[in-house]
Formats: structure tokens, C-alpha cells, sequence
């Protein structure tokens, strides 16, 4: 979707308002007994440098148009932005007309996205590399098996349990991780294991959980087209063609409630 230069700002005045919002702290109680200016003379003198409130307005809002210009920060001169800002406000002759901004708008976001895509189509060739590789290597040390589909597998520790068949539920806690080490998920950090269904989850995940009996403890390497394919997760921690590293403890089979 194209934004006009106009739909641009207000989205970043809503984003501005939003993250005032957002940081607006839960109000408590007040104390019949405190002078009525005591809770704004605290909060000016807890933030050093920011003595106004204007100050502080205005610092939250340079916060917020950062977090939004932080995709573009090595297209946009800061500058620029600042004497922009500041015509516009003051009602000056500005050196662009509307539809200019309009089109340098619409240039701009061609453009974006034409770097975006060929940025994962260079990070899918880049990653289905080094996923082989890395296979290729880890399929030569001690006890790691692969499979037909090349699902790569280690027994960590074997549980005395049944195997769950496809599409029964599953209780398990686990850690994902990319091949670089970055932890991207984590039921253990969470305190909670998780339940879902075989069906319901990454090819790899299928098979590699049907191999392991009830209280087993396994390390799977999922290819990327055993995992998340060539799209990834867009916008979040898994790149295309990913080749992910899952440690995985099987809890048990939950039965399904009775109809």
C-alpha cells in the first residue's frame, strides 16, 4: 500500500500519541494528604536533562519518530528532517509541493521494496547454503542420525513411553535456536511446556516427535524445507531457508476430551 506524504505524518503523530500511551503509568490512588503539585515536581526532577514538561513532550515525541525511521535511518538525512519539521510548523515557504511529496513518496517505497526482496532472496540463497554445509558436517559426529527426509535427529535421553502417531496432541517443552546460537523461542524461559497438536506444527517437528518415545529428550536440526521454507517469518527471527536447531523434551500424550 502507498501512503501520501500527509497519510506518512499522521501515522507518525498517531504512533506519537500511541507511544505516550504506552508509556503512561498505571494512576494510583491519590493521598488527600499530598500537596497537589508533589507527584508532577517528582516526576520533572526523576528525568535529568528534561526539567519541563515541555522538554518531556517533546523529547517522547523525537523518541517515537525514531522508532519509526529506524528502517529508513541510513536513507534520510537527520538534518533535512529537522528543517523540514521545523517550515512546516512555523508556516514557511517549504521546498517541496504536495504532489512532489507525493511522488518521492511513492519513488521511495518502490525502492524499499525492491531492496527488501532482493535482501531475502540474497539471505535465502545465503542460508540454504549454509544449512547444507552445516548438515553435511553434522551428520558425521557421533550419534546423530538422518532421515529419509533429512530431518537430522540426536537421542539425548531415551523416555520408556509410547510414540505419538500423527495428529494425537503432545505435551513438550523445548528451545529453538538459529545455527548462529540466538535462542528465538523458548518454553523453559516461559516457565510453561506447551500443548498443541502433530498436525498443526512444522513438517520437521512432525517427524521428529513421532520418533520419540514419552520422556525422551531429543536434538533436532530441521532444514529449512522441513521447517519454515523460503519465506521464513517475516519480520520476525527465522530467515528464509532457515535451518533451525530444536531441543525438545516430549512430556506426554494428551487425550483428547471424550465427545
Amino acid at each position: 500500500m502507498k501512503l501520501s506524504m500527509r497519510h506518512a505524518l499522521v501515522l507518525t503523530a498517531a504512533a506519537a500519541a500511541a507511544f505516550a500511551a504506552g508509556c503512561k503509568p498505571p494512576e494510583k490512588a491519590a493521598d488527600a494528604n499530598a500537596p497537589a503539585s508533589a507527584s508532577t515536581t517528582a516526576k520533572g526532577a526523576q528525568i535529568a536533562g528534561l526539567p519541563t514538561e515541555k522538554d518531556r513532550v517533546s523529547y517522547m515525541v523525537g523518541m517515537a519518530l525514531g522508532k519509526q525511521l529506524e528502517p529508513i535511518k541510513d536513507e534520510v538525512d537527520y538534518d533535512v528532517i529537522s528543517k523540514a519539521v521545523k517550515s512546516t510548523l512555523k508556516g514557511e515557504k517549504l521546498l517541496m509541493t504536495e504532489d512532489q511529496a507525493r511522488e518521492t513518496s511513492e519513488a521511495f517505497g518502490e525502492k524499499m521494496q525492491q531492496k527488501a526482496v532482493a535482501k531475502a532472496e540474497a539471505d535465502a540463497k545465503n542460508n540454504l547454503d549454509a544449512g547444507k554445509k552445516f548438515l553435511a558436517d553434522n551428520a558425521k559426529k557421533p550419534g546423530v542420525q538422518t532421515t529419509a527426509s533429512g530431518l537430522q535427529y540426536q537421542v539425548v535421553t531415551e523416555g520408556k513411553g509410547p510414540k505419538p502417531k500423527a495428529g494425537e496432541i503432545v505435551r513438550v517443552h523445548y528451545k529453538g535456536a538459529t545455527l548462529d546460537g540466538k535462542t528465538f523461542d523458548s518454553s523453559y524461559e516461559r516457565g510453561q511446556p506447551v500443548v498443541f497438536p502433530l498436525d498443526q506444527v512444522v513438517p520437521g517437528w512432525q517427524e521428529g516427535i513421532q520418533l520419540m518415545p514419552v520422556g525422551s529428550k531429543f536434538k533436532l536440526w530441521i532444514p529449512g524445507n522441513l521447517g519454515y521454507g523460503d519465506k521464513g517469518t517475516p519480520g520476525g527471527p527465522i530467515g528464509p531457508n532457515a535451518t533451525l536447531v530444536f531441543d525438545v523434551e516430549l512430556l506426554d500424550i494428551v487425550q483428547p476430551p471424550k465427545q
